[in-house]
């Protein structure tokens, strides 16, 4: 059969494609230091070669910041389908908690198996790969890629992705397709393919509450003055009743319940609860009663304090009350949340529950972007998901994400069009940390998973 043979060409030629991704993964393309940009160049003049040997025309596009890697190829009736992936890295500071040189990647063997070990493996140079390694096996057994096929490789990722959105307005019609595939995620349990349906979206705000005209001492004002961390650990104490719901007026407008079979789905994924709190030190869960830890984390929005400080924080003590206090918060969004309104709704709590000779600054320069709900009834989602249960002999789960993924949401604000994103790395991958891996398994069978869902979505 047809898929039977690229099948089998994947696993003859394992060897050789991890190879390749090791000469990838020895490039040094970190994008948010400017010392790296050769390196950042460098490693789009190796996509570019490697997928021109595949039978693709592609070319590096200069942008103010790193290169895109663009390339088309394959034929067939209709607009292509886009693959999207970052070839840039994370800095690797800490340096002296590496084991090994993080671009001197090795395979090494652990208690779970054989795991590739460096920076960029999981996020997301071996993601990348896999997919280029099945049109790579598919060009080899049939002499033609499987179908029209864009891909698109960022190098701004990490960095912020500055040149991304100019980049896709100015080549919009060139991008455009029936559906991006993005391969920069992971897998809800380890052997659990896994299929992301919503992304929560973020907002970022920062305040500052100014008290007296200078820090004061305590012993002259003590008592009488108000103190502007004690006012704004008071406020922040309102942000959440006692049940650990946010308590702003208006705060869960937009937010939809999960159906029932996505709860049946995530409540048989595979999630080990014990294991994931237990991993970050936590005994129990501290979120929102009446709410699984999954859909916590998944399908429920949160307000978070990222930071907190104001007065003396130097060595010993400085009995000061302080004029400032600062604060830094988070809201990460689902369903329908609209972040503007929503910013005007926590100021609106803040600014109401002021104590007289209290005044609030808000920072002018945060961002915000709503969450990414895919729409999972199209014929593409389930065609996916029957080819990775069928690889992973395990049925595969629409899931959410905690965090955000913005490329998602611009290919539909820019390009129309919607985001399947389908990845295969671990939560234990350490991204973004000294001694990042990925499991060979990933990848193998990350490649064979694209190979079949290739197929599906071309039957």
């Amino acid at each position: 059969m047809t898929l039977d043979a690229v099948l089998n060409r994947i696993d003859e030629d394992l060897p050789q494609s991890l190879d390749r991704l090791m000469s990838l993964l020895r490039i040094p393309s970190i994008s948010t230091d400017p010392a790296y940009k050769a390196d950042c160049d460098k490693a789009a003049d190796w996509l570019v070669e490697d997928l021109k040997s595949i039978g693709f025309e592609a070319s590096k596009r200069p942008t103010p910041g790193h290169p895109m890697v663009v390339a088309h190829g394959g034929e067939g009736d209709g607009a292509p389908l886009l693959f999207y992936g970052h070839y840039d890295v994370q800095p690797v500071d800490p340096l002296d908690l590496w084991k090994t040189p993080p671009f001197e990647p090795e395979l090494q063997q652990t208690p779970n198996g054989q795991v590739i070990r460096g920076r960029g493996a999981s996020d997301d140079k071996g993601q990348l790969m896999t997919f280029v390694e099945a049109c790579r096996a598919w060009k080899a057994v049939h002499g033609s890629l499987p179908c029209k096929l864009t891909l698109f490789f960022e190098g701004e990722e990490e960095s912020g992705s500055p040149s991304l959105i100019p980049f896709m307005q100015e080549n919009a019609e060139e991008l455009k397709s029936r559906i991006a595939l993005i391969c920069d995620t992971s897998m809800v349990a380890p052997g659990v393919p896994s299929i992301a349906s919503q992304l929560r979206g973020m907002l970022k705000d920062e305040f500052t509450i100014v008290g007296p005209k200078i820090d004061l001492h305590s012993g002259h004002y003590g008592g009488p003055g108000l103190n502007p961390l004690k006012e704004i650990a008071r406020i922040i104490a309102s942000f959440h009743d006692e049940n650990g719901r946010v308590a702003v007026e208006g705060f869960y407008e937009g937010v939809h319940e999960i159906s029932d079979e996505l709860r049946r789905q995530w409540e048989n994924c595979g999630f080990d609860e014990k294991a994931y709190l237990e991993g970050a030190g936590y005994t129990q869960s501290s979120g929102e009663a009446g709410y699984s830890t999954l859909e916590q984390q998944w399908a429920r929005p949160t307000l978070e304090v990222n930071g907190l400080w104001g007065g003396y924080m130097g060595a010993g003590t400085k009995t000061v009350i302080p004029s400032e206090a600062h604060c830094k918060i988070t809201c990460r969004l689902v369903g329908d949340m609209d972040p503007t309104r929503l910013r005007e709704k926590i100021r609106a709590h803040v600014e109401a529950r002021l104590s007289p000779d209290a005044k609030v600054i808000w920072d002018q320069d945060l961002d915000g972007s709503p969450a990414s709900v895919m729409d999972i009834t199209r014929p593409e989602f389930e065609k996916a998901r029957a080819a990775l249960s069928d690889e992973w002999q395990r049925e595969a789960v629409f899931c959410g994400m905690g965090g955000s993924i913005p490329i998602a949401g611009f290919f539909k604000e820019i390009l129309g069009m919607e985001s399947m994103l389908i990845g295969f790395a671990n939560e234990d991958d350490a991204i973004h940390s000294p001694n990042e891996k990925y499991d060979v398994q990933s990848f193998h069978k990350g490649i064979r998973s694209w190979a079949r869902v290739l197929a599906a979505l071309n039957g």
